[in-house]
């Protein structure tokens, strides 16, 4: 069950910087490697979407120089990375990147983001409940995801990782005896 949030975190300032100048050409490809991953791993996910599968979703972290405009079509969905958010969205999301990874991974309650006001939606909220719900639905483990994109050696960063997390979740345990 999701968590509600206490304030999420935001990136370093500082880092929100450095990003800033990187061009956002070579960010287009790995976008793209992404959701045509995504819908091999969940070949279900935009079709959940229903009606607003052809809807245009503005994603902004508001702790990163650059957002996002999601268009999860049945047929090539498409990310597309600007610097700003155009003005002509069916929807749009606001909120720190940890936020938004909590809440699109299912550990943060959106609606708690929501009242809390760490998240800012605006738009089509019918459309936004069906992005939720569609992702919710997948279960998305987003580093994973992006992992799972870069092949063999994604996949095998992935296993360590599971690996660690798991050692460190049992250490604490004690024994049965």
């Amino acid at each position: 069950m999701p968590s509600s949030p206490t304030a999420s975190p935001s990136l370093p300032h500082l880092l929100s910087l450095a990003l800033r100048p990187l061009p956002l050409a070579p960010l287009q490809h790995v976008l793209a490697l992404f959701l045509y991953g995504i819908g091999k791993r969940h070949p279900g996910l935009y079709e959940r979407l229903g009606c607003h599968a052809n809807k245009r979703f503005g994603i902004d972290p508001t702790d990163l120089p650059f957002a996002f405009v999601l268009e999860p079509k049945l047929i090539r969905p498409e990310a597309t990375a600007v610097r700003c958010l155009p003005s002509r969205l069916d929807a749009s999301i606001r909120g720190p990147l940890s936020a938004l990874v909590g809440m699109a991974e299912g550990r943060l309650d959106g609606d708690a983001l929501f009242f809390s006001r760490q998240l800012d939606i605006e738009g089509d909220i019918e459309a936004v409940l069906a992005l939720r719900n569609a992702v919710d639905d997948a279960g998305l483990n987003l580093a994973n995801e992006f992992l799972a994109g870069l092949g063999l050696p994604g996949r095998g960063i992935a296993k360590l990782l599971s690996r660690h997390q798991f050692a460190t979740a049992t250490a604490g345990a004690g024994s049965w005896s």
